[in-house]
């Protein structure tokens, strides 16, 4: 049969049976009344000569394709974000079904190539992902498909992924009053703009609310808060040198809003003298790879990335589910915080 798919009517024919037969076995009917030795016959002759049932056939049929379409900007080429691609796959996979994974970088053309792409392929449902969680806009997609926002927000797509930041957040605190911290805490990387401006972003805004009420209802408050725009090394490092200029003898713990920041700023502690937790605690977000590679260890807040990857294809799968799902953030704790010195 080389050069030459495979088709049903060449194993019924190697069986001995008709195409209706084979295809009842094949398929797995349980009502067939055929004998032991056709079911047999046809199962052998299927792997004998190679045979792959077409998809996009039985797709015609039955209304479904078991593939799901997974449109991201930059969610492939992104380290950080790529778990979220893995958990997906992982449970398309375990649910017999295919991902077709699209990759846009975000320019509205190739968002509206990708869809296009994915409706040809017939897919059952389509998940729009995203490296940053945002407020997304969804090209036109047929009202009979599925769409499942995985990171992101659509008022006119009510099928959300998203990590409980509130909570998250809420847990940070709760992490630095357990240990006792009371007075000198930082806030590293409050950005006025990602909370309430222009800029905003819903997850960080949750983030800042479930900190600000946590801090609240443990009657703390900060020291001082330190705007930063970008959220990296050294600006983390830049920002904590300038501050221990002010705050060195009341700094007791940071609260930095994600763990690259964290990371700049115990370089500057480090080359000031002071250590981690003995001197200063820290607590982070998102469970970089950073976090597990510094000494100590970053204890830090993790963003789920698998698990929300998951529950985007159990979204797809599940017609039932609707609206915001939020997965818990982790609290992977490690050794960056102990209790204020005296």
């Amino acid at each position: 049969m080389a050069g030459k798919r495979v088709t049903l009517a060449d194993v019924a024919r190697r069986a001995g049976l008709s195409p209706t037969s084979a295809s009842m076995i094949l398929n797995g009917r349980s009502d067939t009344r055929l004998s032991q030795d056709a079911h047999d016959r046809v199962i052998k002759a299927a792997a004998e000569l190679g045979y792959r049932p077409n998809v996009a056939a039985r797709g015609l049929r039955t209304d479904r394709t078991d593939t799901i379409g997974f449109i991201s900007d930059v969610v492939a080429t992104t380290r950080f974000a790529s778990g979220l691609i893995k958990g997906a796959l992982d449970r398309a996979h375990d649910a017999g079904h295919v991902l077709i994974v699209l990759e846009t970088a975000g320019e509205p053309r190739r968002e509206a190539e990708a869809v296009e792409a994915a409706l040809d392929r017939q897919v059952d449902g389509v998940i729009f992902a995203t490296m940053r969680s945002r407020e997304l806009y969804v090209p036109p997609v047929p009202d009979g498909t599925r769409v499942v926002l995985l990171n992101a927000t659509n008022e006119l797509h009510p099928v959300s992924i998203l990590p409980d930041e509130y909570a998250g957040g809420r847990a940070a605190v709760d992490l630095l009053a357990a240990a006792g911290h009371r007075e000198g805490i930082l806030l590293l990387g409050h950005n006025a703009e990602k909370e309430r401006g222009l800029f905003r972003s819903m997850t960080v805004e949750r983030r800042f609310a479930g900190i600000r009420d946590a801090m609240a209802e443990h009657g703390l408050q900060f020291m001082a808060e330190e705007s930063i725009w970008l959220w990296e090394p050294e600006n983390g490092y830049a920002a904590m040198t300038k501050l221990l200029k002010r705050h060195r003898s009341s700094l007791r713990a940071i609260l930095a809003l994600n763990d690259r920041l964290a990371f700049g700023a115990q370089q500057a502690l480090t080359e000031a003298g002071l250590r981690v937790p003995d001197d200063v605690s820290i607590v982070s977000f998102d469970n970089d790879e950073l976090a597990s590679y510094m000494r100590p260890g970053l204890t830090t807040i993790a963003l789920p990335h698998e698990a929300m990857g998951t529950a985007a294809v159990d979204a797809v799968l599940d017609p039932e589910r609707t609206g915001e799902i939020l997965v818990p953030m982790p609290v992977v704790e490690r050794a960056s915080i102990a209790p204020p010195r005296a």
